[in-house]
């Protein structure tokens, strides 16, 4: 970028130009928009630019972002809601912590990251902060949802044949992570994962972050330096989220 004069400020600047968001790849494959998302640089100029740094349209975070934080301000609604429903009934059956942090956090990547493997990317964001019988159950959860338990009253979800229909059978590498996390030591923490899920994103809209924060607080480490600024190998994948649109 051309520097500016002394006297002139940039920040007013940036406030006047228009700021484009460029979709990422993932989320565009095999759509209209993937093909043509590169013409919107035919429209940068003097006036519009990509967007970069923080996205006006969402809250400012702090400098050293907490888990906290993000449930608050980066999370969609939904997602809030259903991981805090799931965290509420593995706490009100007496659970342990470590598996109502588990519960609360096991669809965190489906709130601002992505859909797709949900339970492997949500066990990576989270691996460095917390036990690993925690991490392990996030990524185990994905597998399980599909496959009922008899012993402790799991069915296949009737949302399931809505979402995906009648005929839908998962890929043969969920079956195998599905057979092999029924002979580990740790399959009953990732099965109840799926026994105190909701399978909706619908139901009770109160409550808040807050009421975790004790278990939090106790069960997850929070880097000093805030959550994507540590040297944890994640940490991009936290900073993705804090400025989603950025085409660094």
């Amino acid at each position: 970028m051309p520097d500016l004069p002394e006297d002139e400020s940039r920040e007013p600047i940036a406030r006047e130009r228009r700021r484009i968001i460029m979709p990422s790849a993932i989320a565009t494959l095999g759509t209209p928009a993937h093909e043509g998302k590169f013409a919107l640089l035919e429209k940068l100029g003097p006036d519009c630019i990509l967007m970069m740094g923080d996205n006006p349209a969402l809250p400012k975070m702090p400098a050293k972002p907490t888990l906290a934080d993000f449930f608050r301000s980066r999370l969609h609604t939904p997602a809030v809601r259903h991981l805090l429903q799931s965290a509420r009934h593995a706490r009100d059956a007496g659970a342990e912590e470590k598996i109502v942090l588990a519960c609360l956090l096991h669809d965190i990547a489906l709130g601002a990251l992505m859909s797709t493997d949900h339970g492997y990317w949500g066990a990576q964001l989270i691996e460095p902060y917390v036990d690993p019988e925690v991490s392990w159950a996030v990524r185990h959860h994905q597998a399980l949802r599909y496959f009922p338990d008899p012993a402790v009253n799991y069915e296949y979800p009737d949302a399931y044949v809505t979402y995906f229909g009648e005929d839908y059978v998962p890929p043969p590498y969920i079956e195998q992570a599905y057979r092999e996390a029924r002979q580990h030591r740790w399959y009953m923490s990732a099965r109840m994962i799926t026994v105190w899920d909701v399978y909706s994103f619908d139901g009770d809209t109160s409550g808040d972050i807050a009421e975790f924060e004790d278990i939090i607080g106790r069960h997850f480490r929070q880097p000093p330096e805030g959550l994507g600024f540590d040297d944890s190998p994640v940490a991009h994948m936290w900073r993705t989220m804090i400025w989603p649109h950025n085409f660094l």
